[in-house]
């Protein structure tokens, strides 16, 4: 089995056609879902780029990975665990290409050495969105994948990882989401809908160093207007747009060499993304926005069709290692989705509940931690000096999370176990 693992970058759950967008043109990942499973409760187990992908590329919670800050290092001895070195180990011709999202620029430039073919990048994966030459980032990225598929044998199996940075944006510069010069036309005269929860009652809920954090201030520069948002949203809808373009060429590339038919293709994202939500921008925090992404994987013995269990992102490296017949390392905390891609079904025994933890950059954005369950989602934000506020929502009656019912009294039993599960499965993640 040949492997194609496609990460974007700040890509939310339902900006895709398939995820039930009204609009967004993204025609290529959405046949790739109409050929494979669609997890539709898929999840982050931390929303932020550097330690999603250690989690993705380890198996592992932060919380054992120890991938905390952007200048954290996975160790040489943990990096022969990572599903890429696995592979390699067994006989893969590996290849990245994009963003690395872990260590300064010494520490990426030092993971060429740990590809056979490497097109990796340190920081962003490019200051700006356009290239000196004038090429879009999303489309160098998807021409570097293709040199890698141009050059594959038939003899070798393969794992091509992509990881694109679109469509994060560029940080501070005066457009943030530039797309594509070929999409600048694209959802020009459409009229996005203003989210149900970008109201002040709902900025209003949250604790005071939310409503201070980082993500406020992003959403000032992004949100603040009508205008802004209009423009914003649709700039980031462009730039899914100008990624899906990119996955049609390579499954058109796969197709041509006749490997299609033995490569299994994941698209997935680092984290979600909050589009004007609680009046917030970004991602960090463990309401829905933020840590629902997309998770499609199609290929040979993978059944067609939806999946509502629980997939997280530790889940991805066990899953490509059995799906290709080597055994998972025991330090991967993940669990292999194979049993619900052969058939569709649940497992039993599968998880009911995960632990999400976030504790990157606290001085700009307040630490916490979470169960999110089938039903309750328990938050406990991890503030020094402060006790921990706790927010808990009845998932099933309150899908958008506008009730706390921490501090109801009739609910104090319910916050006393939420709170014991927490411990529990924050001790587990540790181990």
């Amino acid at each position: 089995r040949n492997i194609v693992f496609l990460l974007a970058d700040d890509l939310r759950s339902d900006a895709l056609g398939c995820m039930g967008h009204p609009f967004v043109q993204t025609p290529n990942i959405d046949a790739l879902a109409r050929r494979g499973m669609t997890f539709t409760n898929a999840f982050v187990t931390t929303s932020i780029c550097v330690a999603s992908r250690a989690n993705i590329l380890t198996g592992q919670y932060m919380a054992k990975n120890g991938i905390v800050d952007f200048a954290d290092r996975i160790s040489e001895l943990a990096w022969e665990g990572t599903y890429p070195a696995v592979l390699r180990t067994a006989g893969y011709r590996t290849g990245f290409v994009g963003k690395f999202g872990i260590g300064n620029d010494e520490y990426v430039n030092s993971r060429a050495s740990k590809f056979d073919y490497w097109r990796g990048r340190g920081g962003q994966g490019g200051t700006e969105f356009i290239e000196p030459d004038g090429v879009h980032t999303t489309a160098r990225f998807g021409e570097q994948a293709l040199e890698f598929l141009r050059q594959q044998s038939a003899e070798r199996p393969f794992c091509l990882s992509v990881s694109f940075n679109a469509p994060h944006a560029r940080d501070g510069r005066p457009r943030e989401f530039t797309p594509d010069p070929r999409d600048e036309q694209l959802y020009a005269n459409t009229l996005v809908p203003r989210p149900a929860l970008a109201t002040q009652e709902a900025f209003q809920r949250l604790p005071s160093s939310v409503q201070t954090s980082e993500g406020r201030k992003r959403w000032e520069k992004r949100f603040a207007t009508e205008e802004q948002r209009q423009a914003t949203v649709r700039d980031y809808l462009r730039l899914i747009t100008g990624l899906d373009r990119e996955v049609g060429r390579i499954v058109a590339k796969l197709k041509a060499h006749r490997l299609l038919d033995n490569t299994i293709i994941v698209f997935t994202s680092d984290n979600g993304f909050a589009l004007g939500e609680r009046v917030l921008a970004d991602k960090w925090f463990a309401y829905e926005e933020d840590i629902r992404v997309p998770l499609i994987m199609a290929g040979p013995g993978i059944h067609a069709g939806r999946s509502s269990d629980c997939a997280l992102s530790i889940d991805i490296a066990p899953t490509l290692l059995e799906s290709t017949g080597i055994t998972v390392p025991k330090g991967m905390q993940g669990q292999s989705l194979l049993p619900v891609l052969r058939t569709g079904r649940t497992p039993s025994g599968w998880r009911r509940e995960f632990y999400y933890e976030h504790r990157t950059l606290p001085k700009i954005i307040p630490p916490c931690e979470a169960v999110r369950g089938e039903r309750f989602k328990y938050i406990r934000w991890l503030e020094p000096g402060k006790g921990h506020a706790e927010e808990l929502y009845d998932l099933r009656k309150d899908p958008l999370e506008t009730r706390n019912l921490a501090s109801e009294r009739n609910r104090a039993r319910l916050v006393l176990h939420q709170r014991a599960l927490c411990d529990r499965l924050k001790a587990d993640a540790a181990r």
